[in-house]
């Protein structure tokens, strides 16, 4: 499917959703827009039937009614605008809804390729441009009724007049559909270039503190400064077409309503239409060029919502980093995992078994060697060879969210969110669980201690406001508050101090007690609470004993775990 029609699928998808609010709001504007026309006729009869000759009854009585038509249209302008506003934010509201769910999507993948401020910058200002769509189809539909009334009223006071805006009204519209169309390509090379700017500048502020470490703020700045340049000239460039745009369409329709007034003009002087009849059309010529730049402005903001669509219609299609998968884990699973010639980048021919309940270490001498286990456990990618097992059934064969939900793989560098500590903590908990007891065993208590709230103090983001040792401790304790069946944790305990590590592998053997865990780690002191020690070396399994055993015995998981 190509980007154009893609995009054209989520406008029709966010319109739908909300054709109740854009139907009520699309007649009320309309009963508007039908009073605003009835205006100038009003004043016409009023000068026709009680001015030109003067009858303070009929006066009374005609002001009446037009006070009535008044309060209706802005009646009418006020619910109309309310309901269309509405239909515009629910629908950005469900779009921003689902791109964060296709991000968050077990599978993966629409990350790829895109910064996180590149992926901000699609669920909310693109969001927000679709969504209004919404609110261009409720002016539009009651501009298109405007003009149309304005027509009709237009013909009763005069057959040529009306003609005359029948025959221009539709193409000024069709004008405006065309210049739009240069407004498109420049709105979406505006939206592209500021993602990209959004992206380098989370990047940026991420790795700020690294960034002066390395003393590297200069070069920063101007990576940003160019990115930032790029995007303001983007900018301007699509400003530049949309004040072309509209200018040309303000020139065209003024152009046209002066033919009105002239054409209005010599039949007035040649008698063909009165006094009343006059003021009437030169009340709708000036009504008109209303809805008529309403027209235009509804053009300008479908064609911004069809490159935003299109944006959001590619992350939302972005195929995923793990396909397949139906299966579901059996209900109260043992929890063993199991490696079958596991073979992948540089590991090769890897075969164990972690039984149900056990607490293994994994050494692991090559870093990449390690990661590229990890992705194969959390299946962020398929192993060359081999497979990897939870209670007998293969990962591929799993679908990805149950997968999810019996195995959970914490990262080292897992991240933080802008919150309380407690919600950082029970983020991906079971409803209704008791987190403290995660907390204790990460040793997360002394965390809140140090922050003013405790458990209910903000970390800020990414956990600014706190050490190194402090967002390990934190990061572990919502791991163990997931409780998942099986759990994999890489070195939680790299930026603590030797007391507290001792204190988190006790607590950590507390909290998974019975429960199936694997500890990727170098860290002696986590490595001597578990059951059994794994060694892998060169990409494969060269020892495997208890962690006294191994210290003692086996020279080079001394030098692992020991220097």
């Amino acid at each position: 499917m190509g980007a154009d029609s893609a995009g054209r699928g989520v406008i029709r998808r966010a319109v739908a959703g909300q054709r109740r609010d854009v139907a009520v709001g699309s007649v009320l504007g309309a009963c508007h827009q039908i009073g605003e026309a009835l205006v100038p006729v009003l004043i016409g009869l009023i000068v026709d039937r009680a001015v030109v000759r003067p009858d303070g009854g009929a006066l009374a009585v005609w002001l009446l009614v037009l006070a009535v038509v008044y309060t209706l249209l802005s009646f009418g302008f006020r619910f109309g605008a309310r309901a269309g506003e509405r239909a515009a934010e629910q629908a950005a509201h469900e779009l921003r809804l689902d791109v964060v769910r296709r991000v968050l999507a077990p599978h993966g993948g629409a990350e790829a390729g895109r910064p996180p401020g590149a992926l901000v910058n699609v669920a909310t200002e693109d969001a927000r441009r679709v969504g209004a769509v919404n609110m261009a189809l409720t002016l539009g539909i009651a501009a298109v009724v405007g003009v149309v009334a304005g027509a009709v009223l237009l013909l009763r006071a005069s057959l040529p007049l009306g003609l005359l805006v029948l025959i221009g009204a539709p193409v000024l519209m069709a004008l405006g559909h065309f210049l739009a169309r240069p407004l498109e390509h420049r709105s979406e090379a505006e939206q592209e270039q500021a993602a990209h700017a959004s992206g380098v500048a989370a990047d940026l502020v991420a790795g700020v503190r690294v960034l002066k470490g390395l003393r590297a703020e200069r070069a920063a700045v101007d990576r940003y400064r160019a990115t930032s340049q790029a995007s303001r000239n983007a900018n301007v460039r699509a400003a530049r077409a949309a004040a072309l745009q509209t200018g040309l369409m303000l020139t065209l329709t003024g152009s046209f309503i002066a033919l009105v007034a002239l054409v209005g003009g010599r039949l007035v002087l040649s008698d063909s239409i009165g006094l009343g009849a006059l003021v009437s059309a030169v009340g709708l010529a000036l009504f008109l060029p209303g809805p008529i730049s309403v027209l235009a402005w509804v053009g300008a903001e479908l064609a911004k919502g069809r490159a935003s669509a299109a944006r959001i219609a590619d992350v939302l299609a972005a195929p995923g980093e793990t396909t397949g998968g139906t299966a579901e884990p059996a209900a109260h699973a043992p929890g063993e995992l199991r490696l079958n010639g596991l073979g992948h980048a540089g590991l090769d021919a890897l075969d164990l078994t972690v039984r149900p309940g056990e607490h293994l270490g994994v050494v692991v001498t090559d870093p990449a060697d390690a990661a590229t286990l990890l992705h194969c456990l959390a299946r962020r990618c398929d192993p060359e060879r081999g497979s990897v097992e939870l209670d007998g059934v293969p990962l591929t064969e799993l679908a990805p969210a149950a997968l999810r939900s019996a195995l959970l793989v914490a990262e080292h560098d897992a991240q933080l969110f802008d919150g309380t500590l407690l919600e950082n903590v029970t983020a991906a908990a079971p409803a209704g669980s008791d987190p403290h007891a995660a907390m204790d065993a990460a040793a997360v208590d002394e965390v809140a201690s140090a922050l003013s709230g405790g458990t209910g103090g903000r970390i800020g983001e990414r956990g600014s406001s706190l050490s190194g040792g402090q967002r390990q401790r934190v990061a572990l304790a919502r791991a163990l508050a997931a409780d998942r069946g099986v759990l994999v944790v890489h070195d939680p305990t790299t930026a603590v101090d030797a007391a507290t590590e001792a204190r988190i592998a006790a607590g950590i053997r507390r909290a998974r007690t019975g429960r199936t865990t694997v500890l990727v780690t170098s860290s002696p002191a986590l490595l001597a609470a578990t059951d059994r020690v794994v060694l892998v070396d060169g990409g494969t399994i060269t020892a495997e004993a208890p962690h006294e055993d191994l210290v003692r015995d086996h020279p080079v998981y001394r030098t692992a775990v020991l220097t």
